[in-house]
């Protein structure tokens, strides 16, 4: 009778096996079973971004073109975040900062810092890429929005995730956009308002994610509706592919997810490597 060893002759060619050797296999052992409103609420975060990166290019749109002041965009900053921030605590009671063990008051030291050092330094912003043709700004300007876009912690436990990487791409693509207004001022309430909307906002949209989850889609929703009518503003054709790929990323993409999670045939059995599952640290003592 064959058996599966190697340490023995038998009268068998080396690629034989028996009946009994199919025995053990198993089809799909660790697949997902998926639901589509489960992913489509988890496709959020994606249309969150996509939406924070088209306002942002909305908001420099209208700065160069002199249709909002940057005084106008600093007010709107500055009473957003002051709702955000309130919102941020009143969404778990204040149990986040308990356990952090951050106080108001540092909150408040921090944001004077980043506000001065940002204000001081915004002639410098202003005339950091004087000797860079415009072209090559808004190309850079582009791969940076880009970059930020795929390294950005969307919550799925991969390599290419890095939310350091992530902001600063978003923050150096706004100093080079920012390099291009009209003043100064102009260029700080860029840098500022770029801080805001890539670093503050989705601190405040993951608290709302985990915590009231109702909330964090309207939310979303809302957001991608006035980031759809920014650009109606500026493109009708550009809103229309911009709805269309909202669209597709949120209900069309998890659609196509679950269709193809029925057709993944991923087989085990004996053939497969061996692991060992035994603790071997007393070896490397």
């Amino acid at each position: 009778r064959w058996q599966k060893v190697l340490y023995e002759r038998q009268p068998f060619p080396d690629n034989y096996v028996d009946q009994r050797f199919l025995e053990e296999l198993r089809k799909n052992v660790h697949a997902r079973q998926y639901r589509y409103q489960a992913v489509v609420f988890q496709s959020g975060a994606v249309v969150q971004q996509l939406c924070s990166v088209c306002v942002f290019v909305l908001t420099w749109w209208y700065m160069d073109a002199g249709v909002l002041s940057p005084q106008g965009l600093f007010g709107a900053a500055l009473v957003s975040s002051l709702l955000g921030y309130v919102l941020f605590d009143a969404v778990d009671g204040g149990a986040g900062r308990w356990e952090s063990g951050r106080t108001r008051w540092a909150d408040l030291k921090s944001t004077l810092v980043f506000t001065a050092f940002t204000y001081g330094f915004s002639p410098v912003l202003k005339t950091l890429t004087e000797s860079i043709s415009t072209d090559t700004i808004y190309a850079m300007s582009a791969l940076m929005l880009l970059g930020h876009l795929i390294f950005f912690d969307y919550g799925a436990n991969a390599a290419i995730v890095s939310s350091t990487l992530s902001l600063n791409m978003a923050i150096f693509a706004s100093v080079c956009l920012a390099s291009r207004l009209p003043r100064s001022l102009h260029a700080f309430v860029m840098v500022t308002f770029a801080m805001q909307i890539f670093a503050l906002w989705p601190m405040l949209q993951k608290k709302l994610k985990a915590r009231t989850p109702r909330c964090y889609v309207g939310v979303t929703v809302l957001f991608a509706l006035a980031a759809l009518a920014g650009l109606a503003t500026v493109s009708s054709v550009g809103a229309v592919l911009f709805a269309s790929l909202l669209l597709a990323i949120s209900c069309l993409c998890p659609y196509c997810l679950i269709r193809l999670q029925l057709l993944k045939d991923n087989i085990h059995g004996p053939w497969d490597e061996a692991e060992i599952k035994e603790d071997l640290s007393r070896f490397l003592m």
